[in-house]
């Protein structure tokens, strides 16, 4: 008797059974240069179409959008390999050393190296996008309500015992989250100056000054606030540009009045080598009090133009 394909597949028993995605080797994602060059392209291309039409000033929203299509990709990649990574987790707590559990564990770690490679890939473009849109705009990009973190490098072995990725996506997660080196943290307010002139020379102090501790402290990590109208912004540009991690702890506006002083006090927790501070308001003050009541060196460019003031007065 003859029968339709449908009809023999809804014979078969599938209970169990799922169809994952195959896994693929490092070799199979676009190479550095490859990206480089085509999202140059792509980037160069938008920027040439709006130029001189009604949409140049939404050019920067537009540059923004763009990097967040590579951060979004990457975050769902990301909670892909949370999923095959907890499957791996239930297979190595249920273990019972037989082959048909050790296959599918060796089968679900790939998956989960297959996701993880995908992430890195893609984390890779964000980057990339994120350092045109630095050269475009002076700004260093910032998601939205999310961090940008970077895991570095990945696994690269054919096949890894269940603990051993556990251990190692736990390692590389928490790498990411707070990147190895030594804080400091950098503090200031917004400003406004009455010439280009002006603006440019409080610019360059702040570069100078960064560049400065940055020579007594090779292995920094930026600590800062994440404004992107104000001073912050610019440690933020020159932190991009030289290559240096950054953690930034944004206002907690459920905290009403005490959000500054909070802030002040998460920042002060990571027991930084030093405290940059410029111009600002109470809050930054206050910092600069307590940062001194904990005998960590403070950093003074509170002077004109993000100047020291000792020198300024004298």
């Amino acid at each position: 008797m003859n029968t339709s394909f449908a009809d023999q597949l809804s014979g078969l028993d599938l209970a169990g059974f799922s169809i994952g995605p195959s896994p693929v080797s490092t070799s199979d994602f676009p190479s550095r240069e490859a990206v480089i060059q085509t999202l140059e392209g792509v980037w160069s291309d938008l920027f040439s179409l709006v130029s001189g039409t009604a949409l140049e000033t939404d050019a920067e929203d537009l540059g923004w959008a763009f990097v967040n299509l590579f951060h979004r990709s990457a975050q769902r990649k990301g909670s892909a390999l949370d999923r095959a990574t907890d499957e791996v987790r239930a297979l190595v707590a249920t273990a019972d050393g037989s082959e048909v559990h050790t296959h599918d564990l060796e089968t679900q770690v790939e998956r989960a190296q297959c996701a993880e490679a995908a992430m890195l890939s893609l984390e890779e473009m964000r980057e990339i996008a994120a350092a045109l849109y630095l050269n475009e705009f002076g700004s260093s990009w910032k998601p939205v309500s999310s961090s940008r973190f970077n895991h570095g490098a990945m696994l690269t072995s054919a096949l890894v015992e269940g603990r051993d990725f556990l251990r190692a996506r736990a390692e590389s997660r928490r790498r990411a989250a707070m990147p190895e080196g030594t804080p400091v943290v950098f503090a200031g307010g917004r400003s406004r100056h009455a010439t280009d002139d002006e603006a440019k020379a409080f610019a360059t102090n702040v570069w100078s000054t960064l560049d400065k501790v940055r020579d007594l402290v090779p292995d920094m990590v930026l600590i800062h606030g994440g404004d992107t109208k104000g001073v912050d912004r610019l440690a933020a540009s020159w932190a991009e540009r030289r290559g240096i991690a950054q953690v930034t702890f944004s206002l907690d506006m459920r905290l009403g009045a005490r959000a500054g002083f909070k802030r002040n006090e998460r920042m002060l927790s990571l027991e930084p080598r030093y405290v940059i501070a410029f111009a600002g308001n109470g809050v930054l003050e206050r910092l600069v009090i307590e940062a001194k009541a904990r005998r960590i060196t403070v950093v003074d460019r509170r002077g004109p133009l993000g100047t020291n003031p000792k020198a300024t007065a004298s």
